[in-house]
């Protein structure tokens, strides 16, 4: 495990040390995904399978002419009725 200094910009930018991106081949405009565990950060050199799927299903959704608006309605009033 390596522990680097890293200093926040004024606009929130972040600079990752050299030999980071270098052992994680990291390159400039590379999409990461930063998890907040309460304060803790994780900043991974990838995008989540989660996201990638929901960004798959909305794409889908959408191709179909549907939203998550009517989704969630739709999904209402199929618990509403299977509710004795």
């Amino acid at each position: 495990m390596s522990v680097y200094p890293i200093q926040v910009t004024k606009r929130g930018v972040i600079t990752l040390p050299a030999a980071v991106r270098k052992d994680n081949q990291i390159r400039e405009g590379q999409m990461m995904t930063l998890v907040d565990l309460d304060g803790v950060f994780i900043l991974m050199p990838r995008e989540l399978q989660t996201d990638r799927l929901a960004n798959r299903l909305a794409q889908a959704w959408q191709e179909q002419g549907l939203d998550l608006e009517t989704m969630l309605k739709t999904l209402r009033e199929v618990r509403s009725e299977s509710t004795p």
